[in-house]
C-alpha cells in the first residue's frame, strides 16, 4: 500500500502506520480507541485496511489533548462532541482511575504477581500513549517503591522482579519499533549511582514512542569508552539518566569533558537533570529535565527533527 491514498473528495488518506508516525500513538492504541470506545472511525479498503483522513488525525490530536489533561479515555468521547478544550473550560482531572491502577500496581509488586503486572502493562499501553502511561502510572509507582525500598526487607527481590518484567516488555517493543522507524538514533545509559534499570527502561519506552530509534546498555560503561560506543552505534544523541544527584566531580568535570569529545549532544534526563541543572548551564551538556515526554520533546527541538 502506498503511504497515501485519496478519498472521493480528493483529500489524502493515510494508512495506520503513517498516522502512528505523525501522532506518536502506536497502532495498537489507535485500534483500541476505535474498537472499544468509538473515538475514531477510519475508512476501510476492500481488503479491510484502515485509512485515515486529515480530520481523523486532528481528532487523534484532540484525544491526546484530553488524555494529557488527565481525563480517562472512557470519558473522552463525550468531550470530543463539545468545543475544543481551552485553558478556561478544561474540567478538573479525574484521577480516580489512575489512582486505582497505581494501587493495583503497587499491590502486584508487593505480591510478586507477574500476571497482574502483565495485565496492567498491556491494558495501559493499549489505551493510552506511552508518555501518559509512564507519567500517570509507572513513574509515580516506581518513585513510591524507591522510597519504600530504602529500608524494606524483600526490597531487592521486588526491584529485580519489576526490572526483569519491564526489561522483557520494553525490549520487545523496542525491537519492533526500531525496525519500523527512521527517526534519530539514541544511545541510553545509566549514570554510575543509578542502581537499577527502571528509569532507563521507562526512558527507552517513551523515547521509542516519540519516534526515536533506541539503543541502550544495561550495564555501566566506563566513561572513556562512551565516545567509541556512540560512534559504533551511530548515535545522534547520548542520553544518561539517574535518580540521584551523582558525584560533584562527575557532573562538574568528567561529563563536561566527555561532552567536548562527542560529535553529538550529551544529555541528562531524570531527577539528576533537575538537581544539577544549574551547574550544567555553562557546559555543552543538555539538561532535558525530569518529565520524560517534555524531555523528549526538547530533544526533538535540539536535534532539529
Amino acid at each position: 500500500m502506498s503511504e497515501q491514498a485519496m478519498d472521493p473528495a480528493n483529500s489524502p488518506l493515510y494508512p495506520i502506520r503513517e498516522v502512528s508516525r505523525l501522532t506518536g500513538v502506536n497502532s495498537v492504541t489507535l485500534r483500541a480507541w476505535e474498537r472499544r470506545y468509538g473515538l475514531i472511525r477510519p475508512q476501510r479498503t476492500p481488503k479491510g485496511h484502515r485509512l485515515y483522513a486529515r480530520e481523523d488525525i486532528r481528532r487523534v490530536e484532540r484525544i491526546l489533548q484530553w488524555l494529557n489533561r488527565g481525563v480517562p479515555v472512557s470519558q473522552v468521547r463525550d468531550l470530543l462532541e463539545q468545543a475544543e478544550p481551552t485553558a478556561d473550560d478544561v474540567p478538573p482531572p479525574d484521577i480516580s482511575d489512575w489512582e486505582s491502577q497505581r494501587q493495583r500496581l503497587l499491590q502486584a509488586v508487593d505480591a510478586l504477581d507477574s500476571d497482574t503486572l502483565e495485565v496492567l502493562f498491556n491494558r495501559s499501553m493499549a489505551l493510552y500513549p506511552a508518555g501518559v502511561c509512564v507519567t500517570e502510572l509507572w513513574q509515580p509507582v516506581i518513585d513510591q517503591l524507591e522510597e519504600r525500598w530504602s529500608d524494606q526487607f524483600g526490597a531487592e527481590l521486588q526491584r529485580r522482579l519489576l526490572e526483569s518484567f519491564l526489561r522483557t516488555r520494553v525490549g520487545i517493543r523496542l525491537y519492533h519499533a526500531n525496525q519500523a522507524t527512521r527517526g534519530a538514533r539514541l544511545l541510553l545509559l545509566r549514570l554510575p549511582e543509578e542502581r537499577d534499570l527502571l528509569r532507563l527502561l521507562l526512558l527507552a519506552l517513551v523515547a521509542s514512542a516519540a519516534g526515536f530509534r533506541v539503543e541502550w546498555l544495561d550495564t555501566h560503561l566506563p566513561l572513556n569508552e562512551l565516545p567509541l560506543a556512540a560512534e559504533r552505534f551511530k548515535a545522534d544523541a547520548v542520553l544518561m539518566t539517574s535518580g540521584y544527584a551523582e558525584r560533584s566531580d562527575l557532573i562538574r568535570r568528567q561529563l563536561p569533558r566527555l561532552a567536548e569529545q562527542l560529535e553529538m549532544p550529551l544529555c541528562l534526563v531524570g531527577p539528576v537533570a533537575r538537581i544539577r541543572g544549574a551547574e550544567l548551564e555553562n557546559t555543552q551538556i543538555a539538561s532535558l529535565g525530569n518529565e520524560l515526554p517534555a524531555a523528549l520533546s526538547r530533544l526533538h527541538g535540539l536535534l532539529g527533527r
